[in-house]
């Protein structure tokens, strides 16, 4: 089989696997399972979801970086990460990845595009992947972003009541890890790919928040970041 191609948008912003944290998930997967693979730059108009990461395999383009994992894992058939897990383990993994992609992902839109400094922050990043009139594109994105956080309906609530909801769910992982290694015990799973790429997008951008102080409070979390970080991404730079 050819080598697996990667659809992600270059640069690694202040030492992240990637601005998305999608991106970031299925990158680390692939570090995880040491899978053979090249980077490169994402065509929209190609995305065969019309959204990345996405992934050219076999020659066949799949989108979607959860699809993407569990065609690579059924491929692995034992190797798979998540082969043997008890059904009860499955759902815990399933329960926090769906949580964090489906809930917290929201706060951190209103975080780095809704609020002003999150705004600043990230608009030096994006100019550097964005042609032409970038500053105009940046406003027009965030002026959707704005209303697809009213539809979602994370934009309905205060600041103060979306900081509440993603420190709850940060919360809740810290409970499910306690003292394990990965969140699942002694062994990474699929799951930790999706929990390191959302903490390291709290933790790495240059973004005080009460969030981010939250998280840093979390001995845990933090510890657990950081080990990941040496096992699957000691080539990046410190940020």
């Amino acid at each position: 089989m050819s080598r697996l191609i990667l659809h992600i948008p270059p640069g690694r912003p202040w030492g992240l696997g990637n601005l998305s944290p999608f991106c970031t998930k299925l990158e680390t997967y692939l570090r995880m399972t040491e899978t053979p693979y090249d980077s490169k730059p994402p065509s929209m108009s190609g995305a065969p979801k019309g959204k990345i990461p996405y992934v050219t395999l076999g020659g066949e383009l799949i989108g979607d970086s959860q699809l993407v994992m569990e065609r690579l894992e059924r491929d692995r058939g034992e190797r798979a990460l998540d082969h043997g897990l008890s059904e009860r383990e499955r759902a815990t993994g399933r329960a926090v990845r769906r949580m964090l992609e489906e809930g917290t992902y929201f706060t951190g839109i209103h975080m780095r595009w809704i609020r002003d400094e999150g705004f600043a922050m990230i608009s030096p990043e994006m100019k550097k992947l964005i042609p032409g009139p970038a500053g105009l594109i940046l406003r027009l994105i965030r002026s959707k972003l704005r209303k697809t956080l009213h539809g979602q309906g994370t934009g309905r609530h205060s600041h103060e009541e979306i900081v509440a909801l993603a420190i709850a769910d940060y919360q809740a992982v810290s409970a499910l890890l306690g003292d394990q290694p990965f969140l699942l015990g002694e062994s990474p799973r699929t799951v930790d790919a999706t929990v390191y790429a959302f903490l390291e997008g709290v933790l790495r951008p240059p973004l005080d928040s009460e969030i981010k102080r939250a998280v840093l409070g979390m001995a845990n979390l933090v510890a657990y970041t950081e080990r990941l970080r040496k096992r699957y991404w000691s080539d990046l730079a410190e940020g």
